[in-house]
């Protein structure tokens, strides 16, 4: 069920400006089926043997993704999702559901019309009633529609977690909760789902899996027409065992101290997964009145996926500076974090051969260390699948020093590492500054920009007049970089460890070294030094170390 609400949830909140995509009638019912077949197998794997074949995350982005396009297309929905077993016990007190916020305004609009705020995680887990009467557990019943469910009580009796007999005031209650798996110091920010739900509900309908149930727990987040008071109700059920509760419901005054708290609470070590936090007032409506898709005094706002399943719109190849050909994938727009993602690196030619991905292919796509887009797995192949072939390549490691229009990718990537960090580390000039620099100046080969003057770098269609002349003060004082930095520039093939070690201090005294003198370095063997050796007798790179040597540049 768990399943079912968040992705109709997901649906309303993220899906409803969707674009359609441009398909043929005849492609779209190819592929809505295909996918519809698929999600279908996933259902009656998960509903009816437990066993879990895709994670949550994927499964909710992919359902959703379904019912846009059947809206798109004008297809009837196979149905709200709900699978065979919806079980048939009424439920006491029907369970609502939380309203989805999606972002700190929407959440500080729906708080100043209500006071007596709470705030708890949003537990990642299966929901369930239990059924209190005289002090004894009689009765567990699985969310199901919210109306009725499946009767789990056998299941959540072999539970440790959730206590068997209580007393006092919950002696004869109604209470709803998360069945969530137990976790040691869960950090969420860090770790992720790692899929808990599907792993509760897949134990839960096995039934025999002791294991399992025994690293079950048990939070309670509603105890429909019990005190008013909320503290109260957590002193309460922390009497009766239930003590999860207290330590994680906590009074909020505004939406600054929820942010704060859902912050908190994303980085800290916990007992259970979460997906974010739940904002509740105090003033609930009596029991009865409880509807699905009704709890209008308590809503949700979810933490941002770390992964998002994207579309892929294209598949593109780039020359590298060494000649190397490598592919990206364009992907529909997607939020990831803070940032708006578009494409994702797929490495080799040969690597995306093997991945075997295709425009209409579905990929899950993270972040990276210092947030770079990250391809994670293709969690979805389309239909209909047509995948470009990749250009013949004639470019190696020492191609493309000098301009020609075949080796314009190959150009400009050799200009983009040459005023990177680990280059000349010409700050503010990246792939895009090189190309229009290039485009108005024609250069002749990969350091012709040394010879620009202040005049025509102000002039350069694009760059201010500030621009063009902080630039010049760049381009002349890159002419004290040492002289390793310069042959790094060109694209020397030795490791950073290895030229440092070398000693190189002027282009005569590298020449002269042979295979075993190149050997000597760290990481540098025979095949290496022969590398070496064939780049420094490169007709193309004496030119400019000629040339270099003409501008009086550091050890040419």
């Amino acid at each position: 069920m768990w399943r079912w609400i968040s992705g109709l949830m997901l649906l309303w909140c993220g899906y409803g400006a969707a674009v359609c995509p441009v398909w043929s009638q005849a492609k779209a019912d190819k592929e809505i089926t295909a996918l519809s077949n698929q999600i279908k197998g996933w259902d009656d794997s998960y509903w009816k043997q437990g066993v879990s074949e895709v994670s949550d995350e994927v499964y909710d982005q992919l359902n959703a993704r379904l019912a846009q396009w059947q809206r798109c297309f004008g297809q009837e929905s196979a149905g709200s999702g709900l699978p065979a077993l919806v079980g048939n016990v009424p439920h006491p007190v029907a369970h609502t559901g939380v309203r989805k916020i999606a972002s700190k305004e929407a959440l500080r609009e729906w708080m100043l019309a209500r006071h007596n705020l709470w705030v708890q995680p949003k537990v990642d887990g299966v929901a369930v009633t239990l059924i209190y009467r005289n002090g004894t557990l009689s009765q567990a019943i699985s969310r199901g529609d919210g109306i009725k469910g499946e009767d789990w009580t056998a299941q959540v009796r072999s539970i440790p977690a959730v206590p068997a007999r209580i007393k006092g005031a919950l002696g004869n209650s109604v209470l709803q909760g998360e069945l969530f798996l137990l976790r040691d110091n869960h950090i969420q920010q860090q770790m992720g789902g790692m899929n808990a739900r599907a792993k509760v509900a897949g134990a839960m309908m096995r039934q025999t899996d002791r294991t399992l149930l025994s690293q079950i727990g048990i939070f309670i987040w509603a105890w429909p027409d019990g005190p008013h008071s909320m503290q109260q109700r957590l002193v309460e059920l922390s009497a009766a065992g239930f003590d999860l509760t207290a330590r994680f419901t906590l009074a909020v005054h505004s939406v600054d101290d929820v942010a704060r708290q859902r912050a908190q609470w994303l980085t800290a070590p916990l007992p259970f997964v979460t997906d974010g936090i739940v904002v509740r007032s105090e003033n609930e409506p009596a029991g009865e009145r409880w509807l699905p898709g009704d709890g209008s005094w308590v809503a949700a706002w979810k933490y941002t996926p770390v992964a998002q399943v994207a579309e892929v719109r294209g598949i593109q190849f780039a020359v590298g500076r060494t000649g190397k050909i490598s592919v990206m994938a364009a992907l529909e727009p997607i939020r990831l974090d803070d940032k708006r993602v578009q494409r994702v690196s797929l490495g080799s030619v040969g690597r995306w051969q093997r991945l075997d991905i295709a425009p209409g292919d579905h990929v899950m796509v993270s972040l990276a260390g210092q947030g770079i887009p990250r391809f994670d797995k293709v969690v979805w192949r389309g239909a209909d699948r047509q995948k470009p072939q990749p250009p013949v390549s004639h470019f190696h490691s020492l191609t493309c020093f000098y301009a020609s229009p075949e080796c314009l990718e190959q150009f400009i990537a050799r200009l983009s590492w040459l005023s990177s960090k680990q280059g000349l580390n010409i700050k503010g000039l990246g792939e895009s500054g090189w190309r229009a620099l290039h485009q108005a100046h024609r250069f002749e080969h990969i350091f012709s920009w040394l010879q620009l003057s202040r005049e025509q770098l102000s002039a350069t269609p694009g760059f201010s007049a500030a621009r063009g002349l902080a630039l010049w003060h760049s381009f002349n004082l890159v002419r004290e970089q040492p002289f390793i930095r310069w042959i790094t520039a060109m694209g020397i093939p030795m490791t950073k460890a290895a030229l440092s070690a070398s000693g190189a201090d002027s282009w005569h005294a590298m020449r002269k070294r042979n295979s075993a003198d190149w050997q000597t370095l760290p990481g540098t063997g025979a095949e290496k030094a022969r590398q070496i050796i064939h780049w420094l007798q490169d007709s193309q790179v004496n030119a400019l170390a000629a040339w270099l040597a003409e501008q009086h540049i550091n050890g040419f």
